[in-house]
């Protein structure tokens, strides 16, 4: 019949006390019951567990927000993590989801400029994952100003878009304010297009790079259909931090029609994958490693390799990031895949922090023993010392002497009851050579004074 663990316990006791000796036993497991009740501790604070699930606030259907998530979404499968995609009106939007703790988000896309006084506390930038290119097409003859549009029928987007804000911007900059003449257009998604070819409206603004190019040789190769250039780039740009200037060379739309005719100049803020700083180091490897996928590649408006880009504007770059832009994924996710490296994970935040705990306890048990041990001597001698001072400071009877003797009896029983492994035996002699010493004495009747 198998022990009870109680009694199975008190054997395993007994046996390493009979090897090192009880008071070494006692010590060092007090060290390990501390140092387990230490980490049981630190793991009720901390889960080390790597979620498989990450949630991204994305934009409206059909978006270039919403086409980036799923891209992300598939890449973030093959390696067992699920992304879970939630619609959104768009960047502004994005960004109110990661502000507000109640929401359920994650990460997002978040176009610059938008802070505008909002509390980003708790987020920070994964880096910036592309450009996002404010594009005008009008009717009619050329324009080279914003200026020029004053008192024209204007689509620029939905109220609260990262269009519609940059171009209410442009307004504010080239002097167009309500009440003007100019007309701002209910903005009907999927519409604006035909809005434009069928002259309900003067002008679009939208904004967009991975459907840019369709959108443009649609309305380019419409008659009396231009791309506005914006002959002054270089001045928003560096009038606005959140802005920069982008450029079409002549004929990249359509070699053969050369479209555009002539270099054409765009503006835009970059888009930046913004999350909150909680996120896990691993998820956010995961992520950077998708938009790299996703993003790395040359296109209209950047090179191969260019994106994403740790760089800071409105939000500080996450230090995950920082590391991983620095040397790439950490070592464990870039050697196993991610579920084993996840448990890997787990394991060490258990192992590591009762190493650093056990380790240094375990190097001072010895030293701690052997106080322990001089302790329980080291008393006696206190003791023993007030015993030798009271009878030697002045002249004493026989009465008072023979008190003192029955004192000390006293004092050399109690120290024979001391058990002490033989390597701390000297103690424990000196200390029985002491107290005959102090008997002589009082037997002789010395008269002699301690100090």
């Amino acid at each position: 019949m198998m022990a009870s663990p109680k009694i199975y316990l008190a054997s395993v006791f007994s046996k390493l006390t009979s090897l090192f000796g009880r008071g070494l036993v006692v010590t060092m497991s007090i060290i390990i019951v501390f140092a387990i009740a230490a980490v049981v501790a630190i793991l009720m604070f901390m889960d080390s567990a790597t979620p498989s699930t990450i949630t991204i606030a994305s934009g409206p259907k059909g978006s270039s927000f919403e086409t980036t998530a799923e891209k992300y979404k598939k890449i973030l499968a093959k390696e067992g993590v699920n992304l879970k995609i939630v619609p959104s009106e768009g960047s502004l939007d994005n960004l109110k989801k990661l502000t507000n703790p109640k929401e359920k988000v994650d990460v997002g896309f978040v176009l610059g400029g938008e802070v505008n006084g909002m509390n980003i506390d708790h987020l920070v930038s994964l880096g910036s994952i592309n450009y996002q290119p404010l594009m005008i097409f009008y009717r009619g003859k050329t324009k080279t100003l914003i200026s020029d549009f004053k008192g024209l029928r204007l689509d620029i987007g939905e109220e609260g878009s990262g269009t519609h804000m940059l171009a209410q911007t442009l307004f504010k900059a080239n002097g167009i304010e309500p009440n003007d003449g100019t007309v701002l257009v209910d903005h009907i998604p999927g519409d604006y297009v035909k809005a434009l070819l069928e002259k309900r409206v003067d002008a679009i603004f939208v904004m967009g790079d991975s459907t840019a190019s369709d959108m443009m040789r649609e309305l380019l190769h419409s008659p009396d259909i231009h791309l506005f250039s914006f002959t002054q780039a270089e001045a928003y740009a560096r009038r606005n931090n959140n802005l920069n200037k982008l450029d079409i060379p002549k004929g990249a739309l359509d070699f053969g029609k050369d479209i555009p005719a002539e270099d054409t100049y765009l503006i835009g803020p970059t888009v930046e994958l913004v999350a909150r700083d909680n996120l896990h180091p691993a998820l956010s490897d995961m992520l950077l490693e998708a938009a790299r996928e996703v993003h790395g590649t040359p296109g209209l408006f950047k090179k191969r390799g260019e994106f994403p880009v740790a760089l800071e504007h409105e939000f500080p770059i996450s230090p995950n990031a920082t590391r991983y832009f620095a040397t790439g994924k950490s070592y464990l996710y870039r050697t196993f895949p991610f579920g084993i490296a996840s448990i890997i994970a787990r394991v060490l935040a258990v192992i590591v922090p009762l190493g650093l705990i056990l380790i240094p306890a375990i190097k001072l048990a010895p030293t701690i023993y052997r106080w322990r041990m001089e302790t329980r001597v080291n008393k006696w001698y206190r003791v023993l010392l007030n015993l030798e001072r009271d009878a030697f400071r002045q002249s004493i009877d026989e009465n008072k002497r023979k008190e003192l003797l029955h004192h000390l009896n006293h004092i050399e029983h109690s120290v024979r009851k001391i058990v002490v492994p033989a390597r701390f035996g000297n103690l424990l002699y000196g200390l029985r050579e002491h107290i005959d010493f102090v008997r002589g004495r009082l037997n002789s009747g010395s008269k002699e004074t301690t100090a």
